[in-house]
């Protein structure tokens, strides 16, 4: 898609993810001019393997989108596949000012961007994303059956994940510095067989082509085929800030999203 200076749409979607596309469908099929802007790589959904959703018994995240940019399409969407640089209130509606240079008016714009994990930024996590490297156990806990998994984080998402997997993993460890849950929490991982490394921190996701350990800051290896980082995530909203919407800082993060 070629845009100008002067290209006017009625709605502009700002993410290609899940509810992006879903709200892109739904916009075009109401016969209104849609744009959606942004890299469908980046959705949390892309990597993921699928098999708890309706209706489909397992399918790929990356097909998965595909077929809702397909059906976006179909109904009469276009697409943008560029990050937005900036956003401006106007008079009429809106300015998208993108990476490529020319800007773009919108009588309204939805801002559909989803989530941001919280990374630990340790070797071998970026690489083996997929590969053994999980952000979300209730998503992914079923492909560690019979395995041993770790998860990293000292909060409640990260000792309700540990708890999860023990329906599923031979052997879970949680690796937290501290531990900052209710006491119900720790007397549940207390109770039950799950392995604490406190005051321990990650340093290193160990693998050829898939994970086979985790080392700790203190220089121990643990065996495992599954990193879980439940550390949180923050929501995306930087461009709302430069509209003036007023946000509340005390929920930039989310601590238990799923």
């Amino acid at each position: 898609m070629n845009t100008t200076d002067t290209e006017i749409y009625e709605v502009v979607i700002l993410g290609t993810g899940p509810a992006g596309l879903q709200a892109a469908i739904h916009a075009a099929r109401a016969k209104t001019s849609v744009l959606v802007m942004g890299r469908e790589t980046k959705s949390s959904l892309y990597r993921a393997h699928v098999e708890n959703y309706c209706c489909l018994s397992e399918v790929s995240g990356e097909e998965l989108l595909q077929q809702g940019i397909e059906q976006a399409k179909s109904a009469g969407a276009d697409f943008l596949y560029e990050d937005v640089v900036q956003t401006t209130q106007t008079k009429s509606g809106f300015r998208i000012d993108t990476e490529s240079g020319p800007s773009i008016a919108a009588r309204s714009l939805i801002l559909a961007m989803g989530v941001t994990r919280n990374r630990l930024g340790i070797p071998g996590e970026k690489e083996f994303v997929g590969s053994g490297v999980s952000y979300c156990v209730d998503c992914d806990a079923s492909f560690y059956k019979g395995e041993n998994v770790a998860v990293v984080g000292g909060e409640s998402a990260a000792v309700s994940g540990a708890l999860t997997l023990l329906f599923y993993a031979n052997k879970v460890h949680l690796v937290a510095s501290t531990l900052d849950v209710s006491e119900g929490l720790i007397e549940s991982i207390e109770a039950l067989d799950v392995q604490l490394h406190l005051e321990r921190h990650a340093a290193e996701i160990l693998g050829p082509d898939q994970v086979t350990g985790l080392r700790l800051g203190n220089g121990e290896t643990i065996s495992v085929s599954g990193v879980f980082i439940e550390t949180g995530a923050k929501g995306a909203v930087e461009l709302a800030a430069t509209m003036g919407v007023a946000l509340d800082s005390e929920n930039f993060e989310i601590h238990r999203d799923r």
